[in-house]
């Protein structure tokens, strides 16, 4: 079958890494093609390649059966093919017109014709949005309007080829409906779009045919959604049966490790009373704006206890801010973590290695780099840290490597309560299972853990016990027997 576009045995090796191995499948004109895989699977790798970014050591690429050469990715936009990455590639201090008109500016004796601009950027605008001023600056914009703003590029370029890079990871709901309006349309008009995202219920809500990768390898293609299972792909992307992805077990449960009493501050307006034992996963659930970033951050020391108190196995301890808390022996892996916990522009070693840098030094002066790399190498191993080597840099790994990177950071100092504020965002179902095992590791080791999650599913899944919050407050608390998502959801929902 002659495909609009084709790969054909591309293979891409990086020093020590076959980040693609022979990879073959087709896309059809006025389709969208899903593309999973879990992180580090290659799919970002392919993306590279089809837009030019990077060049292929095998392979071909083929559009409408002619074998393509892209030494840059203007070759790649001159042959009609767009990427839309996470990473939207906008100039802020531009307009929108502007943006939309990079690349191809209309000219009139040599110089911007202006009207013509406009009109090319309006016409493309009302498309894609509703009342938009073209004259807006793209720093003003929304993440979502920002991404209308790349497809409109796309269109510009009279792009036919269209992939979109896990485009609904900063969206709400609302947007991605509008999003996936935009694409089913691209779609009608005859584009061939490829569809990279780790969220499984929109691969099966918007695509036509999705193709899975392992490991850089092309495992399968399914050309009819229609018969395919979640858990098949599932089970194909992870090379294993998951038939309990959350692989919960009972464990005994030790002293009291962790107590906060009275507690109020920024975002927590009511008193706020909470404990946590050696070996317990603690849950804490409740909607937006319910105070559960609020909460890590007081007692993180990120923001002021205005009262209250709190005790570290059974003494009471000061955490005006996170120095003082590491002190106690409390950690915060952030919500946010690529702007606020790891550090992009540094290495797996500098990143792991970070706060426990005293530990390595000779003479209470010069840096142990020997014994850096040790313990670099000893948490690479021991928390299968996908990475070329622990010289990489943390900002060129996928997420559920860079929460990897982040505790073992903390597992470094000898932590005993964990603060995971949305530890499994934005990463694959694969890496989740990984980080779960990782806090079930942790916890058999008498740590206690207190994590916030917005997917009720996971947090019934993998806690001993849920916290539920509302405006600021504790609303109540259930135990793993009593856990169901109606009593949960009725806990959290705002009282008329």
């Amino acid at each position: 079958m002659a495909y609009h576009l084709e790969f054909k045995n591309i293979t891409k090796t990086f020093p020590g890494v076959k980040a693609l191995d022979k990879i073959s499948f087709g896309v059809n004109t006025g389709s969208i093609h899903g593309l999973v895989g879990e992180n580090g699977a290659g799919k970002s790798t392919l993306l590279h390649t089809l837009s030019g970014a990077l060049t292929p050591n095998q392979g071909e690429i083929l559009i409408e059966n002619k074998t393509m050469k892209f030494s840059n990715t203007k070759d790649a936009l001159n042959a009609g093919i767009a990427v839309i990455y996470q990473e939207l590639n906008l100039v802020p201090e531009m307009t929108v017109a502007e943006n939309l008109m990079i690349g191809n500016y209309p000219n009139k004796n040599g110089f911007v014709d202006k009207k013509k601009l406009k009109e090319k950027a309006l016409k493309q605008i009302k498309m894609l949005m509703e009342n938009f001023n073209p004259k807006t600056k793209v720093k003003d914009l929304s993440i979502a309007q920002k991404q209308m703003i790349e497809i409109g590029k796309a269109l510009m370029q009279d792009a036919k080829i269209i992939a979109f890079d896990e485009p609904t990871s900063s969206l709400s709901d609302r947007e991605i409906k509008h999003l996936f309006e935009i694409i089913e349309k691209l779609k009608e008009d005859g584009k061939a779009i490829i569809y990279v995202s780790h969220r499984m219920e929109e691969i099966f809500q918007i695509c036509d045919s999705c193709t899975v990768f392992r490991d850089g390898k092309h495992i399968e293609t399914f050309r009819d959604m229609e018969k395919v299972t979640h858990d098949l792909i599932v089970k194909k992307m992870v090379g294993r049966e998951l038939n309990d992805i959350y692989g919960y077990e009972e464990r005994d449960k030790g002293e009291e490790i962790f107590h906060i009493e009275n507690i109020r501050g920024k975002g927590v307006k009511r008193n706020i009373d909470l404990t946590v034992h050696e070996g317990e996963v603690v849950g804490i659930f409740g909607l937006v704006g319910a105070g559960r970033t609020e909460l890590f951050k007081l007692i993180y020391g990120l923001e002021k206890i205005e009262a209250g108190r709190v005790e570290v196995r059974g003494e009471e301890v000061s955490l005006e801010n996170p120095k003082e808390s590491i002190r106690n022996k409390v950690c915060l892996l952030p919500e946010d973590r690529k702007d606020e916990g790891i550090i992009g522009i540094r290495s797996v070693s500098e990143n792991i290695n970070i706060s426990s840098r005293r530990h390595h030094l000779r003479y209470n002066f010069f840096l142990n780099k020997q014994a850096e790399k040790e313990t670099t190498d000893e948490f690479i191993e021991n928390l299968d840290i996908k990475t070329p080597s622990r010289d990489q840099l943390a900002v060129n790994l996928s997420g559920g490597n860079q929460q990897k990177v982040i505790l073992s950071r903390w597992l470094s100092e000898d932590i005993d309560v964990f603060l995971m504020d949305e530890p499994t965002r934005g990463i694959d179902v694969g890496a989740k299972y990984e980080i779960y095992k990782i806090m079930y590791n942790l916890a058999a080791d008498g740590k206690g853990i207190l994590f916030v999650s917005s997917d009720l599913p996971e947090v019934m899944g993998v806690s001993d016990r849920v916290v539920v919050m509302r405006s600021g407050e504790i609303i109540g608390s259930l135990n793993r027997e009593e856990f169901t998502e109606e009593k949960i959801l009725s806990m959290a929902l705002p009282v008329s």
